[in-house]
């Protein structure tokens, strides 16, 4: 993606079957569990930079023991800092009692993460505080193990106010700081509720010491996430664990968040893709399952191990980002899926070439659309073929099939494939205000020279265009250097026209380059008073009960075709000031193109203003209404 947008977070989640001593003799070490946990982080780095924490639950700790840890860093490089002060801590036990390694029971007592329950968190934070006590876990520390809690997870609630405010009317004292904060005080209430009950019943018949286990062993946290769901609207899958050794994890209803599981006889484990608990665990495909959108996974502090489900059954809208680029590429059904993609634009990109792939180069923005590119030139070869058979057979039967026709036809020029754009450095965020920021941003790319002739054009794939930004600040302006007649832009997502609230962070109408086109061509075609217009009717369903609640913004794009806001965008994201004389054309992904590519994850209300849930249609509208009024926070952070 040549803009750089922030997004999901990373879950994991390691639950060991077997005593700690077995792992120390099927694999030579009592940390078999804390390495696995170390890599599902490792393989989804990918999702988030923020900061990362990690957190532990040892299953029958004695009295008196602690039995819950957490660690967590905002640094940079946050999971290796996380990673490596917790083994320099283990070495430094280690010299102090040698041979602790080889001891399960010391190592267990001693080593804060040398339990059974293990959670890891990466985070990319939409909201709240961005240092380490914003980072996952967040606990919940109470003096019964059965009250105790840990959350961590992938998620954006679009009602995050409205849930504090149920809070306080049941005259708690919430912190307002994130959703998640939110979310985990939502559990922890109902956990409460049903340790007392059981504590209740059972106090004055039965010894103290002897109730802890009945809690344990009567503990429905299926009871309890089904009564949290119901006030909940937004994607999430969320990973926790209480005190007694009990773990869960949830997938919102119609499934935006992701969430895999994988299972043997000695360990459970979760993840947010797919592919790492295939590669952590040496798994095939078929061995790693997805968890069913609603439903609730729960392991037992005894073992039992079951999936349920905790909240109504819903449209299936599985975020299509995740596909398109959040998401690892080497999950083989991704890997098929960005191929298809980007074969689905070669009719718009030979449009804009007039049909001539004789004097065109084709490249591609680094790295992420380098499999959709692989697509597109696939795409392109099978056209070619496809015209080499059509030649060949009309020289047959007129008759010209000679050994000149052939060699024409033969040697006919295939796509020319190059390696043009190099994302050279990252900016570092001390430069942000300076006034030579700009001219700075220019050289992010650099390109292979020597490569393009004057009477070539350009193509050049990119897997979604958000802001536009750094096409016109850089992209743009370091291409037009090599002098092409021409420059095609092809994102393989659709126009980014609504803002997402389930976890991404576009959440802000105005900087979206498709809607700039919009409200661009509004203006130009004198209909401003449509801005208005929509502005009022966003304030009417603001006034509205959440669930009435439509999409009035869907006016702003109404008047135009596609390729008349495409036609905008690319006048948008050609720079000024450069000498270039050529022509820039961006072309998009249709919404037919994405779901022939993508069949199965329908969450496509970035494209369509189509949302999964009541909460999305609030956020919209506050949006515009943001926009409009010049408004600078995200609207879920000013909601409600």
């Amino acid at each position: 993606m040549s803009d750089p947008i922030h997004h999901e977070c990373g879950i994991a989640l390691v639950r060991l079957k077997k005593p700690i001593g077995y792992y120390l003799q099927r694999y030579g070490t009592c940390l078999w569990g804390f390495q696995q946990l170390y890599l599902l982080m490792e393989k989804q780095h990918n999702r988030g930079q923020d900061g990362v924490g990690i957190g532990c639950v040892k299953l029958n700790m004695p009295l008196g023991q602690p039995y819950l840890f957490r660690e967590r860093s905002a640094d940079r490089n946050s999971l290796i800092t996380v990673m490596e002060a917790e083994f320099r801590h283990l070495q430094e036990l280690e010299k102090k009692e040698p041979g602790l390694k080889e001891n399960p029971e010391r190592l267990k007592a001693a080593f804060d993460f040398g339990g059974e329950v293990l959670l890891g968190h990466l985070r990319y934070g939409t909201s709240g505080a961005f240092g380490s006590g914003g980072c996952h876990p967040y606990v919940r520390r109470t003096n019964y193990p059965t009250k105790t809690l840990m959350v961590a997870g992938n998620f954006n609630m679009t009602n995050a106010r409205d849930l504090n405010h149920h809070l306080i009317e049941r005259g708690q004292h919430p912190v307002f700081d994130t959703d998640t904060q939110t979310v985990l005080e939502e559990i922890g209430y109902h956990l409460d509720e049903a340790h007392d009950d059981i504590y209740r019943r059972e106090r004055g018949t039965r010894p103290g010491p002897e109730i802890p286990a009945i809690i344990s062993a009567e503990l429905d946290l299926v009871s309890i996430l089904q009564k949290c769901a119901e006030i909940w609207d937004g994607g999430y899958t969320i990973a926790g664990a209480v005190g007694n050794g009990d773990a869960f994890i949830l997938r919102d209803p119609n499934g935006i968040r992701p969430a895999f599981y994988y299972e043997d006889d000695e360990v459970l484990a979760f993840a947010s893709e797919r592919v790492a608990l295939m590669t952590v665990f040496d798994a095939t495909v078929e061995k790693v399952r997805e968890l069913p959108r609603g439903h609730v996974a729960v392991m037992k502090c005894d073992g039992s191990f079951a999936i349920s489900r905790f909240a109504p059954d819903r449209a299936s809208t599985p975020c299509s980002f995740e596909r398109i680029y959040f998401s690892r590429g080497n999950d083989p059904d991704i890997y098929r899926e960005r191929l298809r993609l980007g074969a689905n634009l070669v009719p718009q990109v030979i449009e804009r070439l007039d049909g001539n792939l004789d004097k065109t180069v084709f490249s591609f923005i680094p790295n992420t659309a380098e499999i959709a590119y692989y697509g597109l030139v696939q795409g392109l070869r099978n056209l070619r073929r496809h015209e080499m058979k059509e030649d060949i057979l009309a020289a047959v039967k007129d008759g010209t099939l000679d050994e000149t026709r052939v060699e024409e036809i033969i040697l006919k020029t295939w796509p020319r494939e190059e390696k043009i754009a190099h994302k050279d450095i990252k900016l570092r965020t001390f430069i942000a205000q300076e006034k030579g920021r700009n001219q700075m941003i220019s050289h992010v790319y650099d390109v292979t020279y020597g490569q393009i002739q004057s009477d070539d054009s350009l193509v050049v794939l990119d897997d979604s265009i958000v802001r536009g930004s750094t096409l016109r600040d850089s992209i743009i302006k370091i291409l037009s250097k090599l002098n092409p007649r021409k420059i095609v832009i092809a994102s393989t997502a659709p126009q980014i026209r609504y803002p997402d609230c389930y976890g991404i962070d576009m959440s802000q109408l105005g900087k979206f380059i498709v809607f700039r086109a919009a409200i661009n061509l509004l203006e130009r075609r004198g209909m401003r008073n449509r801005i208005r217009e929509v502005y009022e009717a966003c304030l009417a369903e603001l006034q509205k009960p959440v669930r009435e609640m439509g999409n009035p913004v869907k006016a702003i794009y109404s008047p135009f075709t596609e390729e008349e806001l495409s036609e905008e965008v690319s006048r948008l994201v050609t720079p000024e000031d450069i000498r270039w004389k050529g022509k820039v054309d961006v072309v998009f992904q249709t919404i037919d193109g994405l779901r022939d590519a993508i069949p199965h994850n329908h969450g496509d209300w970035y494209f369509t203003g189509d949302y999964p849930t009541p909460g999305g249609y609030k956020v919209l509208n506050q949006a515009f209404v943001g926009y409009h009024d010049k408004v600078a926070e995200r609207p879920y952070d000013t909601l409600f």
